[in-house]
């Protein structure tokens, strides 16, 4: 987690937006109308709510604090009124401050046997998305505040919560890992996602098997899992290519951005295990003869 934002591969971003409750489609219409007056029936929490989907339309900062601020004095149950301050916090530190008071509203909402009744299925109750939004960012401004053990516990409940991870968490689980080098951990981790095709995943896979157990069948055979997912990948691992000075702005399966985009994370893991660049040049060039 180099940074406090971190892409997600767009196929899951797809799922997430297979994945819209009806709510959630309410709430695209309603923005795209004139004007944001929420129902005469709806209580302050829903009314607070209502102000953040509109600032999340506004594009100066200014205008996006002063109605997440409005959410608050309305309810300061809000979550997403939290999240959204820390999203235009100046400092890690205060983003943290408040991503903490978003993750405390979201708990007082939220019923508490909600969380083993809908255990793995969080993402699919609308009144939850703040919390894990909230949850989500906490656990990165953890990371970035070097509190590293707190932040991965955030994460790997968010996987807990919601089994489908439709924000994307294991993505930034994994970056974590492969910095920590917990190869155990990895496994277990990569293990619980079998069907990923991303490049960090089929990518991460083979330098995990190869730091575990060397030149296998099975090292191999994920080495050609991962090379069908992204051809791209091993000339920026190899230094054939060299990475832009500029990440891409979007993730495309399978191309190059995405290769990238794995590479400029990966990179000095690749580089860290002893041998694995060069078994990586021997497998590339049997395969060319072939």
């Amino acid at each position: 987690m180099a940074s406090c934002k971190r892409r997600v591969p767009a196929a899951s971003n797809s799922k997430a937006l297979e994945a819209q409750e009806p709510f959630e489609a309410f709430l695209e219409s309603w923005l795209e109308a004139e004007d944001f007056l929420p129902a005469p029936d709806s209580t302050p929490l829903e009314q607070a709510q209502m102000l953040v989907y509109q600032a999340w339309s506004e594009s100066a900062p200014e205008r996006r604090i002063q109605l997440a601020r409005q959410a608050l004095n309305l309810s300061p149950d809000c979550a997403d009124a939290y999240v959204l301050l820390a999203e235009e916090a100046n400092t890690v530190e205060e983003a943290l401050q408040w991503y903490q008071q978003g993750v405390a509203a979201g708990e007082r909402v939220l019923p508490a046997d909600w969380f083993e009744r809908y255990l793995g299925r969080f993402w699919h109750l609308p009144e939850a998305r703040p919390y894990l939004r909230a949850r989500l960012g906490l656990a990165q401004s953890l990371w970035l505040c070097g509190h590293q053990e707190d932040a991965l516990s955030h994460l790997w409940e968010l996987l807990r919560l919601d089994a489908a991870d439709h924000q994307g968490a294991r993505y930034l689980l994994l970056e974590a890992l492969l910095i920590r080098n917990d190869i155990e951990a990895l496994r277990t981790l990569l293990d619980m996602y079998p069907d990923d095709e991303s490049a960090a995943w089929t990518y991460s896979r083979v330098l995990v098997l190869y730091q575990h157990e060397g030149d296998t069948l099975e090292t191999r055979q994920a080495l050609r899992r991962a090379r069908q997912a992204n051809p791209h990948v091993p000339a920026y691992l190899l230094g054939q290519k060299k990475l832009p000075r500029q990440l891409p702005e979007h993730i495309t399966p399978g191309e190059e951005d995405e290769a990238i985009d794995y590479a400029s994370v990966a990179l000095p893991y690749w580089k860290a295990t002893p041998g694995v660049c060069n078994w990586l040049k021997r497998q590339l060039s049997r395969s060319t003869c072939r």
